[in-house]
């Protein structure tokens, strides 16, 4: 089941969509959610999204961010980073939450790059003095202890050296249960939305 969740996230970008929850011109801080399909809302009502379920929890605490979703289906480390900079200038974020790799690891790429892009990206958000959450992911274990083990490690490896805030599986209690994904077997569906933003509203409302 693992492996048919992930295995839809290797699309072409531009055959998908991108994303936005607008941050409007605001004297806010604002939260970047910078992901793939998992945080694109892909298949279900973009408000119906864990990152817009987020903003809602957020208006709803009456805390005073603004949360911004730039996340783009298909997303690799590589594309995240080519696109980071600009994401970077349009929001200028207090807080951005990481969520890429997946599609690195299905397609077998060097993990060496894969840390290497991520590391960039968490250099710039720091470098505009963003505060950086690290949203890890797992891989089905066919691709071989080795990578598997080298693909959990980049997450933990990271987060250790930039002392960012991480969560080892954002899809824990998710990835596997058929009756929180889509007719398709794989995308979560809306209910898994929900324990989505319960994965990782313990880690993001410190930071608050």
């Amino acid at each position: 089941m693992m492996f048919r969740f992930l295995k839809i996230l290797i699309v072409l970008p531009g055959l998908l969509f991108s994303n936005l929850v607008a941050a409007e011109a605001t004297s806010k801080p604002t939260i970047l959610v910078f992901g793939d399909s998992l945080s694109a809302a892909y298949g279900i009502p973009k408000e119906q999204g864990w990152v817009n379920l987020v903003a809602q929890r957020v208006k709803d605490n009456q805390l005073p961010y603004e949360v911004a979703n730039a996340s783009v289906s298909g997303e690799t480390t590589a594309g995240g980073f080519s696109r980071l900079p600009a994401a970077l200038k349009q929001f200028k974020p207090s807080i951005v939450v990481i969520e890429l790799g997946a599609n690195d690891g299905l397609r077998g790429l060097p993990l060496d790059a894969m840390k290497n892009n991520l590391e960039k990206m968490i250099q710039a958000s720091k470098q505009i003095n963003a505060q950086v959450v690290l949203l890890g992911m797992f891989i089905p274990p066919n691709y071989g202890p080795k990578y598997t083990n080298g693909f959990k490690a980049v997450y933990l490896d990271l987060s250790e050296k930039y002392k960012t805030p991480f969560i080892p599986f954002f899809l824990d209690g998710v990835s596997g249960h058929s009756d929180l994904v889509l007719e398709d077997g794989l995308h979560p569906n809306v209910n898994a939305q929900k324990k989505i933003l319960e994965n990782v509203w313990p880690t993001l409302k410190p930071l608050l």
